[in-house]
């Protein structure tokens, strides 16, 4: 995935870092409508991101059904922090911005909101989204968009 840099004139660090949170789900989820998830390459490292993910926590890749639904009080714990801590800390030097703040949904099923987003770290974001993306989850959300992009094309030739 190529490298983009977003500037903004005249804004402090803080603001540019909340207007980036803000873009970033909207960007992510423009993302899964234009792209087959399934087929989805979040960074040159996946594989090697899921694989760790996989031998890190693999409680999650037993029981899909954990990552499809995230459990903040188990992320957030002590133990659940330690953990994240060690898998995040692998990344420090090989991913930009590892530890920055991202928006992720807690039910996959559904779009970003108030209810359906925690705030999580960049690696936790990737090894999430990867293994939502690598088991489907996230097909429906293209799906349904490809319906929609057909349905509005038909009514513009009608």
């Amino acid at each position: 995935m190529p490298k983009t840099s977003l500037k903004l004139k005249n804004s402090s660090p803080s603001k540019r870092s909340n207007t980036l949170r803000r873009r970033m789900p909207q960007t992510y989820w423009n993302l899964l409508e234009a792209v087959p998830p399934s087929s989805l390459k979040l960074t040159r490292l996946d594989d090697e991101i899921h694989e760790h993910f996989s031998q890190d926590f693999p409680e999650l890749i037993e029981n899909p059904q954990k990552i499809k639904m995230l459990d903040e009080e188990w992320m957030k714990d002590p133990t659940g922090k330690e953990r994240w801590r060690k898998f995040i800390s692998a990344y420090e030097k090989r991913v930009d911005d590892y530890n920055f703040g991202s928006l992720i949904r807690t039910n996959s099923s559904g779009e970003y909101s108030e209810t359906n987003s925690i705030f999580v770290t960049r690696m936790q974001f990737y090894a999430i989204e990867i293994a939502r993306n690598r088991l489907g989850f996230n097909d429906d959300i293209y799906a349904e968009a490809q319906k929609e992009k057909a349905k509005a094309k038909k009514a513009q030739q009608s």
